[in-house]
């Protein structure tokens, strides 16, 4: 049933072909002009297409060599004069040829319908040999004409894998030839990628489906050196990524398939045994050219050396940036070494190098793929290959680094590390190799850091960003930042970085890494500048590393008995001494490179980290000098510093830093008095000696008179160097801010009394009150009266006052021998004795008292912190009035005449400061104020005011200006203008409504204000009665 179901299946489909075929025989046997009936020829044909493919979708079973010939009839005469038919109906022809080969012959197609079909397609699509002139055809026909070419090659392919088919004739040699020379010109460069890309598909099928290994000899060197030009610079370049991808496999399907070690396995015998036959070809006897070459020993020879060079520049595109690239050229490399491995033997090194360098970090390989390893398992000498390249690429990492470009740096340091790797992996062990390394590690990172830019400078006085760190410090540790990398540190070099950071902690076993740190650690005492820099960096990445290989271990093992970890321990510690004695050095000189300093910060933290809680009493050393680096001027040095200290504290159980720097006060103070007595004074010092005060607070003060002493000291030494003395006195400010915040300023009999200067306004009494005071005059006048009538008016004194002679002789015997009833009667209030000052009010006051001399510095800024001090501290000492007016006597002088500074800052902070005074001192200033105002104080307010005046009239009659500012420049020019016609002109013409209603306000005020009357008490104070007005 399924038989006659298919046969009339294929007869029925047989008719529906029929339909078509008839019309389209008879249009193109009878029509002499094809251009008329162009439009019907195309339909007959899309019909016909449409047909054929309906049916290989429905049932291609039907579909046979019988039906292919049948429509390939008016096919064929329509090709006979293919010239004068338009492209289009070409390119349906070539399309409807490629769908009737792959479903209609099949594998059963005649050799000479195949020779045929190869030409045609040949002459299609590149054009028949010595023609001048070649058809246009649009880049889609020339597609299809490749694809039906890939069709019928590899029918040609199967037809020929038939037990019965014969060898490949001769005859079709030569077409085939030709088919392959135009597939070769269809990739090369300028043609558009998908042309290219169904050409190299094409020229893969003649390889794959065709094996007379004699022909294909034939085609090797023209198709090798074609795919080589695509596949080497410059062609790669304009060359796209799917293209070569495709060349790649092409290539590798053609070095595979003619000369494999299987399929010239016996010429390789020949080589190794016996003399080499000499070369000779087989003739056609036809036409005498030639068709095949001879397989001999010598051919192998002269072939390998050609596809050793062609692949010495196909290999370059492992440097290409595309995986997908990589990925082929790395299939190409171990199917060479795998399948090519004798024949190819020259070719190992670099075919082995670039194996290596094309692996994956991480290999995706599927298990059932060779790899190199397994290679290398297979094949032992390639070995020593893998041992040379990675040598080689060791020796010349320092060059390399050499280069401006980063991307060359990062594949040679990842080259190393895959080479490492691949050695670990085989136990290629090597002490020339190990040797080498180090060497190269420590010259390629000093060509990194003489290439690396130098930071910039910041200009001024760095030292400042230690007090705008302060409230950073004051904060939990909570998610410390890292720290900003020294070497590589450009954005651009990121790769880089993380390409070298991963050498230096994958690079061999933990003790080679010990013993190349070891070996650093040499370089590093013996060497300087840029060499000692690397030498310290490389040292403690290495140790580093090792301490993280070797944590993981000590989870499951204890392996502290080992000599590897006491080395490693040995070398930790002198590293540390080494970076220690570094912070200990550190100065503001530019000579010292910032990177050593930072590369010893990090040393400290690690250490720290590894530490923990036992750090501490490394902090004595530590703790200072590298708070000082919070005032460099290098801001890698200020970042490393604040990192560092984040990561002391934290290691060391400190919840944030400035509980480090507390607790450790004394540590840090003893550090600076040392410096200080010894003069080794830096601006950095002066602002740590700052920060410490300003977080311990007021508690910190009284212990700090040996440094005042030391500061003191050297003001007197070195007064004539302002920028100095200004840093010594921050110190002194600071010292005064906490101070006036101590509970313990004054002592205890001191510390009860308020000091209260203000004025205060007259009370105001009513009629009850009024009533009262009038009573106590009344009645104190009449105690006076009283008094005076019972005393009566006596005269002058007759006799001496004091005791007579026996008397004064009576009393100086009760002295010399005195009893107890004397005692007792001769008992005499005592004047009890003041307490001496706090230790903080003794600073103070000392302070104080030096700000007097300086107060005359040429340094503005200096003046100006000055006259804030005394405004400071001038409320917390006017308590102690005995000491404290002598003070304000002193410092009066210079004081006062910092009103005419030239600079205004400073006039400002003068004005300040005189508030102070006045409101600490007050009614003991009351003469000084009335001499200077007498001797021209007056005069400058005056002058002063006038030119504010003066100008405020300016901005309003010549600047426009918004309500409100105009309403506050009303309310301070509202006395001016009674005085001064012009200023009240210019106002009213600006507002002259909000001129009279402040009028109006202001005699409202004057009015409320004379309805109190002033009444004179007997004490001397006065009092305003509020009228009988105010009362109702």
């Amino acid at each position: 049933m399924a038989a006659v179901a298919s046969s009339a299946q294929r007869t029925q489909f047989f008719q529906e072909l029929k339909a078509i075929c008839v019309p389209l025989s008879q249009l193109v046997l009878r029509a002499q002009d094809p251009a008329p009936h162009a439009r019907e020829t195309q339909r007959l044909l899309d019909s016909l297409l449409s047909a054929w493919a309906a049916q290989v979708s429905k049932d291609h079973s039907i579909l046979d060599e019988k039906l292919a010939a049948y429509v390939f009839f008016p096919i064929s005469h329509l090709l006979r004069k293919q010239d004068k038919y338009p492209v289009r109906i070409i390119e349906s022809v070539i399309r409807l040829l490629r769908t009737l080969i792959q479903h209609g012959w099949k594998a059963r197609i005649e050799r000479d319908l195949s020779q045929q079909l190869l030409l045609f397609l040949s002459f299609t699509i590149g054009g028949a040999p010595g023609q001048t002139e070649k058809r246009d055809l649009p880049e889609e026909a020339i597609i299809e004409g490749y694809r039906t070419l890939t069709t019928l090659i590899t029918t040609m392919g199967l037809s020929l894998a038939l037990p019965s088919a014969p060898r490949l004739d001769d005859q079709i040699i030569p077409a085939l030839g030709h088919s392959v020379t135009i597939m070769l010109n269809g990739i090369v460069v300028g043609i558009p990628a998908l042309i290219q890309l169904e050409a190299l598909q094409c020229l893969q099928a003649v390889f794959t489906e065709i094996h007379d290994s004699a022909l294909l000899a034939q085609f090797l060197p023209g198709t090798v050196s074609c795919l080589s030009k695509i596949l080497s610079p410059p062609q790669q370049q304009k060359t796209q990524r799917r293209v070569l991808v495709s060349s790649l496999g092409v290539l590798r399907v053609v070095l595979t398939t003619c000369i494999a070690d299987i399929k010239v396995r016996g010429l390789l015998k020949q080589m190794k045994t016996g003399p080499e036959p000499e070369s000779s070809s087989v003739v056609s006897e036809d036409d005498g050219a030639k068709l095949r070459i001879e397989l001999s020993p010598s051919w192998l020879k002269a072939t390998t050396a050609q596809v050793k060079i062609a692949l010495s520049a196909v290999l370059k595109l492992r440097n290409h940036e595309s995986e997908e690239v990589q990925s082929a050229l790395d299939k190409l490399c171990i199917a060479l070494l795998d399948e090519c491995h004798a024949s190819l033997a020259d070719c190992q090194g670099i075919l082995v190098e670039s194996a290596m360098m094309l692996e994956e970090e991480q290999d995706t390989r599927s298990t059932i793929e060779t790899s190199l390893q397994d290679l290398v398992s297979i094949y032992p000498e390639l070995g020593e290959s893998v041992k040379s390249a990675l040598y080689s690429w060791v020796t010349g990492l320092p060059r390399v680094m050499q280069s401006n470009d980063e991307r060359v740096k990062q594949l040679a340091v990842r080259n190393i590390l895959r080479g490492s790797k691949h050695a670990a992996s085989l136990r290629l062990d090597s002490s020339t190799l190990d040797d080498s390394l180090g060497d190269a590690l420590r010259d390629s990172v000093v060509a990194l850091v003489k290439g690396s830019k130098t930071p910039k400078v910041l200009e001024g006085d760095g030292t400042d960003m230690i007090i705008s760190a302060t409230s950073g410090l004051e904060k939990s540790v909570v998610g410390i930042e890292a720290y900003r990398p020294i070497i590589l540190d450009l954005q651009a070099q990121k790769s880089t970085r993380a390409d070298i950071m991963t050498l230096i902690s994958n690079i061999s076993s933990p003790a080679q890494q010990i013993k190349l740190a070891t070996t650093m650690l040499a370089y590093v005492q013996d060497s300087d500048g840029v060499d000692q820099v690397a030498s310290h960096w490389l040292a403690f990445e290495l140790l580093k590393s090792s301490y993280a290989r070797s944590s993981s271990l000590d989870e499951f093992l204890d392996l502290s008995f080992l000599d590897e970890t006491k080395g490693q321990e040995q070398a930790f510690q002198e590293l540390y001494d080494f970076s220690a004695s570094i912070l200990s050095s550190h100065s503001d000189s530019a000579d010292v490179d910032w990177r050593l300093e930072a590369i010893s910060l990090e040393v400290a933290a690690f250490a720290a980290s590894r530490l923990k809680v036992d750090f501490r009493i490394e902090l004595v050393d530590v703790l200072y000098p590298v708070a000082t680096f919070l005032g460099s001027q290098t801001p890698q040095l200020r970042g490393h510093a604040i990192t560092t200290l984040n990561i002391i504290a934290a290691s060391c159980g400190y919840g944030s830093v400035s509980g480090l720097i507390v607790d450790n006060a004394d540590y840090m103070v003893n550090s600076v008095s040392l410096r200080l007595n010894t003069f080794d004074i830096s601006p950095a010092s002066t602002k740590v000696l700052t920060m410490l005060i300003r977080l311990t607070g007021p508690r910190l003060v009284p212990f700090l008179d040996d440094v005042i002493a030391a500061i003191f000291a050297a003001l007197e030494n070195y007064h004539g160097y302002p920028v100095f003395v200004q840093n010594l006195f921050s110190v002194l400010s600071e010292v005064v801010s906490q101070g006036v915040k101590s509970d313990t300023l004054l002592l205890e009999d001191a510390g009860s009394k308020t000091l209260d200067n203000k004025k205060r306004p007259v009370s105001r009494l009513e009629i009850t009150g009024i009533v009262n005071t009038l009573e106590k005059r009344a009645e104190r006048a009449n105690k006076i009266e009283e008094v005076q009538k019972d005393d009566g008016i006596q005269g002058h004194p007759t006799e001496p006052w004091g005791p007579g002679k026996s008397q004064a002789k009576s009393l100086l015997d009760s002295l010399e021998n005195p009893t107890e009833d004397d005692d007792g009667e001769s008992e005499q209030p005592v004047e009890k004795t003041k307490p001496p000052s706090t230790p903080t009010y003794t600073l103070l006051t000392r302070i104080l008292s030096l700000s007097q001399h300086y107060l005359t510095s040429p340094t503005p800024t200096l003046r100006k912190s000055l006259l804030d001090l005394v405004g400071t501290v001038s409320p917390a000492l006017a308590p102690d009035e005995d000491i404290f007016l002598p003070l304000v006597n002193a410092v009066w002088p210079v004081v006062i005449t910092r009103l005419q500074d030239p600079e205004p800052f400073v006039a400002i902070a003068a004005c300040k400061a005189l508030a102070g005074l006045c409101a600490a001192a007050g009614d003991f200033l009351s003469t000084r104020f009335k001499k200077e105002w007498d001797s021209g104080l007056r005069r400058w307010f005056g002058k002063v005011w006038e030119a504010a005046v003066e100008l405020l009239g300016a901005i309003v009659s010549y600047v426009r200006v918004d309500d409100e500012m105009f309403d506050e420049m009303l309310g301070l020019l509202g006395d001016a203008m009674v005085r001064d016609k012009g200023v009240r002109e210019a106002l009213e013409t600006v507002n002259a409504d909000a001129v009279c209603v402040y009028e109006d306000r202001d005699t409202r005020d004057y009015e409320d204000s004379r309805l109190a009357v002033v009444v004179n008490d007997d004490d001397g104070g006065t009092e305003s009665i509020a009228g009988e007005e105010e009362g109702n």
